[in-house]
């Protein structure tokens, strides 16, 4: 496909997503399904385009002067598909499967640089009514914040120590330009794309199919190392979901012990155990997805109870840019209530001496520190462990600084630690 074809098949499906109000991924599904004549390339590179929209639609929107599929889609190609002003200009000839020639308007919009006096959350397109939650997490460096949560995110994987080393793991990814992370001791980092270029499918690798390696934000791998989860212990991922965390905890625990994985969805439970099997872990126990009253038999037995909480996933903007835009204030209210009430599932699970370790990946302080004091404020028996001290014990080193300022927990993000956004707070229940 041409570049104005591109442009003008991302302009429809910015259209069809506002118009149904569908979600972007399926959208693009749809597209690719009824344009077969489309081939991968031209769909990684449509893909970009639409997704880099929903990553920058108020800066980009700021800058074009307008907030049309149109302008938008201009606005965003010259980084999306790596084309020079006089490239758009070109591709827009007003052909059977290009858009329409430029405006005087949408030319001086490809070369505007943003006004500086414009708010904050423009900036760092952030929506408007989350910027107040951005400031209090991140004051003077909010703005810088949310536009390294409107950049593409790079391809992190977590090598499974059971079956593999990170050397190993570096050398077989080595043509996709794999390096070390700098921060989790386990971290594999591929680069993330740059133009139309498309993500590399690691999950096609023979690699993974041999249980080498899990894709896994070096964010999440820190919060699972952060557990201290170890041998011969007794663990508990009480939000396993597709099961990450778990099987982080279970080579870390040298599969011994036991670490049993529960979460109240069925569905988001299932794929772990084709993750388990892959992995060679012996050591989890897959609860029956939603059976609390399971739960109430192995209360109080628990090293360490893991809390991976529902949230609204601003730490991943990165990854699903569109979910920004469609997060509302009866969403976080929501997942606020959730928060509270897997938090008060988790307090009794966990043995005298033990820690809860709650996480989320967020950037929201409704959804961290002040979740985290509001339950300490209803559960007296436990503290907090500061994350340094955690860092030293479990990661080795010096821990970094915390986004938000905070010494008690730590708050990840891309500005700060190239992560996504990852909040973790180590709850320690007293011995008695």
């Amino acid at each position: 496909m041409q570049p104005g074809a591109r442009l003008a098949a991302a302009i429809e499906i910015l259209d069809e997503v506002e118009l149904r109000h569908r979600p972007v991924a399926s959208t693009l599904a749809d597209w690719g399904k009824a344009h077969r004549f489309a081939g991968s390339g031209d769909r990684a590179a449509i893909g970009n385009l639409v997704y880099d929209v929903h990553r920058r639609k108020l800066s980009l929107a700021a800058q074009m002067g307008a907030d049309t599929s149109r302008a938008l889609v201009l606005g965003a190609a010259g980084r999306a598909l790596a084309l020079a002003p006089a490239a758009i200009e070109a591709a827009c000839d007003g052909g059977p499967h290009a858009p329409a020639s430029l405006t005087r308007s949408e030319s001086e919009g490809l070369t505007r640089t943003l006004d500086q006096t414009l708010p904050g959350h423009v900036h760092g397109d952030v929506p408007e009514w989350l910027w107040p939650s951005f400031e209090r997490s991140f004051g003077d460096r909010a703005a810088a914040e949310g536009q390294a949560l409107a950049r593409r995110a790079t391809v992190d994987l977590r090598v499974n120590t059971m079956k593999a080393t990170r050397e190993k793991v570096l050398k077989a990814l080595a043509g996709h330009g794999a390096i070390a992370t700098p921060l989790a001791t386990l971290g594999v980092r591929l680069p993330a794309p740059e133009g139309p270029g498309r993500t590399p499918n690691v999950e096609a690798d023979a690699a993974h199919g041999k249980g080498w390696f899990e894709v896994q934000d070096e964010g999440s791998q820190i919060a699972a190392a952060l557990s201290g989860a170890g041998p011969r212990q007794q663990v508990m991922d009480l939000c396993a979901g597709a099961g990450g965390k778990t099987l982080a905890m279970a080579a870390a625990m040298h599969n011994t012990g036991q670490i049993y994985a529960y979460d109240s969805d069925k569905g988001q439970l299932r794929p772990i155990f084709e993750r388990l099997k892959r992995a060679g872990v012996r050591n989890a126990q897959v609860m029956n997805a939603g059976n609390r009253v399971e739960l109430d038999t192995i209360a109080g037995r628990f090293d360490v109870v893991l809390v991976d909480a529902p949230c609204t996933g601003s730490g991943t903007w990165r990854r699903r840019p569109d979910a920004k835009w469609r997060v509302t204030p009866q969403n976080l209210a929501q997942r606020e209530t959730d928060q509270r009430d897997v938090l008060d599932l988790a307090r009794p699970l966990v043995k005298p001496g033990g820690r809860l370790v709650y996480v989320t990946c967020s950037v929201l302080p409704e959804e961290n520190s002040e979740q985290v004091a509001q339950f300490l404020g209803r559960a007296p028996e436990f503290s907090i462990v500061p994350t340094a001290v955690a860092w030293t014990a479990t990661l080795g080193g010096a821990a970094p600084a915390s986004a938000d300022g905070r010494l008690d927990t730590l708050l990840l993000t891309p500005a700060s630690h190239m992560t996504d956004g990852f909040f973790i707070a180590i709850l320690q229940r007293s011995p008695a």
